[in-house]
């Protein structure tokens, strides 16, 4: 599918991302996590242990903080990553035109991905094509994601119009679009170190994926290369999107590193946590920093005020002189180019059934 060109089957595309609070005030914000950690696939214990831990001590605990945290990067527009993710959709309506109507769904919040995959159905579609914008799978963002667009699509009576994207962590266009955002910032700040800091995940989300129970995690290079064996392994993903990065930025490996950011709890979660490594950074001679964060393809709380605030602060305490938050793909043209190509891609394989892997 390309700009200009005929809706082929009346197409719409469904970008699906992550959601926000309506607003940055702690009732807002308590409904917003309620929805969010009571998904199964993000605290994955028994229900009635998910529900005593949700309602009763995170959400009650966490929501005026976090409250504060939204409103020190609230936008005039509203939550960045869902003016983010409104600013893409009409970057692809102006190169797509109104033959393909393109819509937003957000996995938590509003709008709700049933209410995108409606806008589109009001709009006359025969398909969907839905976007999830998670670059790297993982349980608790890509398939619940995925798993939420088939629910929502069989109750809307389309299951059979839906197609969904698979994961696109070493795809050549999501590479090359994020070295394009990258490379005026970097060639224009000159840092010593380049920090990929990806969202953190439970160990035990890793081991469980891991059909042998004797690869992911039980040796030093066990991420170096996908097979069979790990080809759902986030932390092996992030890995590659990381060396696909540094690769095409002709960076050496003393130059770049990767990290994992935004733990909750106190089970093993993968590592390094990005605040310590920024520390060792220091501890290793490292002044100037730039972090970017692949996971995350529109800025957010987790990359404009955990990157771009807290973790600076982490690194200026310990001895850095300066740690810059590169910015996300948000909509940016390169990002725009790369999605259509994707798009495509999946309208011509027709994936059976909405298949997401």
């Amino acid at each position: 599918m390309t700009p200009g060109s005929n809706n082929d089957g009346n197409e719409g595309i469904l970008l699906i991302n992550l959601g926000s609070p309506s607003a940055p005030t702690p009732e807002a914000v308590g409904v917003y996590l309620k929805q969010f950690l009571m998904d199964e696939r993000v605290i994955d214990v028994p229900a009635w242990i998910r529900r005593l831990l949700v309602h009763l001590i995170i959400v009650p605990r966490r929501k005026g903080a976090s409250a504060r945290l939204y409103r020190s990067i609230w936008t005039a527009e509203g939550s960045p990553l869902v003016v983010n993710t409104r600013a893409l959709a009409a970057g692809l309506r102006e190169r797509l035109g109104p033959a393909v109507p393109v819509a937003i769904g957000m996995r938590y919040g509003h709008p709700s991905i049933e209410a995108g995959m409606a806008e589109l159905l009001a709009a006359g579609v025969t398909r969907i094509l839905a976007l999830p914008l998670y670059p790297q799978y993982a349980e608790s963002s890509y398939e619940t994601a995925a798993v939420a667009a088939r629910e929502a699509a069989t109750r809307l009576g389309c299951r059979e119009r839906l197609e969904i994207l698979p994961v696109f962590y070493d795809r050549t266009e999501y590479l090359e679009a994020c070295v394009a955002n990258l490379r005026e910032s970097l060639a224009r700040l000159r840092p010593e170190h380049l920090l990929f800091s990806y969202h953190s995940l439970p160990v035990r989300h890793i081991e469980r994926l891991d059909r042998t129970r004797a690869h992911c995690l039980r040796r030093e290079n066990c991420c170096d290369q996908i097979t069979e064996v790990n080809r759902d392994c986030y932390r092996a993903h992030c890995l590659a999107t990381s060396r696909g990065i540094a690769a095409r930025l002709g960076l050496a490996a003393q130059d770049w590193s990767m990290s994992f950011q935004s733990r909750l709890g106190r089970a093993a979660w993968l590592g390094p946590q990005t605040e310590d490594h920024l520390r060792d950074l220091v501890r290793s001679g490292v002044r100037r920093v730039a972090v970017t964060c692949p996971s995350f393809v529109a800025d957010c709380l987790e990359t404009l005020e955990e990157i771009g605030v807290r973790a600076r602060e982490v690194f200026l305490e310990a001895g850095g002189e300066e740690l810059t938050l590169l910015p996300a793909l948000n909509a940016h043209p390169v990002w725009q180019e790369a999605l259509l190509t994707l798009t495509r891609d999946l309208r011509n394989q027709r994936a059976p059934q909405g298949d997401s892997r």
